[in-house]
């Protein structure tokens, strides 16, 4: 290998997306920024791994603080099991969870399908429906939604939790952009060769937005799972409580213990970074949706 080719991968990444060379503060304001935004995001979550992990000898409220714990331990785990049945609330909020996915990725690729890809009078319309949707702040209509949901009979029942959330206007409009970006073409030579529009949606559409279906998994998965003020309205029977509502007895009674909170959050945030973890090489994938593969 000549010395010309050596040199751009080992400096390459000195370099920005068009090749040119970064000059050393350049480099190290970058990181620095990296470095701040890292602490702000990933920073809460592990100093609460870190109180959920100390022993009842580890001062907590030291000055400087501590960040590893001295006695590590995992009682506190057990100890929020035995204070609130942790193990239900999290089926309830899988549940709730699991539900919501199904019927945002269902629904949103259904109706953005129709917007993207079906001619039909008022579909200007309606997709200006679904953005003025997004507008419409989420505790301006809950009141109604309550009540909706008593004239329904789904009063203190998962159904209840589920329904209003179970197509987003945002997931709808992220699939009809997926869609929109999928050439005309392909689509066309399935017309030709007789196919309709269900497998045209099935065979060939769909499986080219799998990034943006894994996108709308992971943004109904979230909303459900950390959804707070809605299960707390509309559930009253504390064996159909969903995890954040159930983990909020931990702030009340037993809020002089951090170290249980700090376990019930854990508790709560595990499920969605192994969604993430396995959802990943699809998310990352639904920013370049609608290429075709040879």
């Amino acid at each position: 290998m000549s010395e010309k080719t050596r040199i751009p991968r080992r400096a390459s990444w000195r370099t920005d997306e068009h090749g040119r060379r970064l000059r050393t503060w350049e480099l190290v304001l970058r990181y620095a920024l990296l470095l701040v935004v890292l602490a702000l995001t990933v920073g809460p979550f592990l100093w609460q791994l870190s109180t959920s992990l100390k022993g009842p000898a580890d001062d907590i409220y030291s000055s400087p603080p501590s960040f590893l714990p001295e006695h590590p331990t995992l009682r506190n785990y057990g100890r929020v099991a035995d204070i609130v049945p942790v193990w239900d609330y999290a089926l309830n909020s899988l549940k709730v969870a699991v539900g919501n996915v199904v019927t945002n990725c269902v629904g949103a690729a259904l109706a953005g399908y129709a917007l993207a890809r079906l001619r039909y009078r008022g579909r200007g319309v309606a997709t200006l429906v679904f953005i003025l949707a997004m507008l419409v702040p989420a505790e301006s209509i809950i009141i109604a939604q309550f009540t909706t949901m008593r004239s329904l009979g789904l009063n203190n029942t998962l159904i209840g939790v589920l329904l209003p959330a179970s197509i987003s206007s945002l997931n709808v409009l992220l699939m009809r952009n997926a869609f929109l970006n999928l050439p005309h073409e392909v689509e066309e030579a399935a017309y030709v060769d007789g196919a309709n529009v269900w497998q045209r949606f099935l065979r060939i559409s769909l499986p080219s937005v799998k990034g943006t279906l894994a996108v709308v998994a992971i943004f109904a998965f979230m909303g459900a799972w950390d959804d707070f003020l809605w299960p707390l309205i509309v559930l009253s029977d504390s064996s159909r409580f969903t995890l954040t509502v159930g983990l909020n007895y931990l702030h009340g009674t037993f809020a002089n213990d951090q170290r249980l909170v700090a376990a019930g959050t854990v508790i709560a945030v595990a499920p969605l970074i192994v969604l993430f973890a396995c959802l990943q090489r699809y998310f990352f994938r639904g920013v370049g949706e609608g290429a075709v593969k040879g």
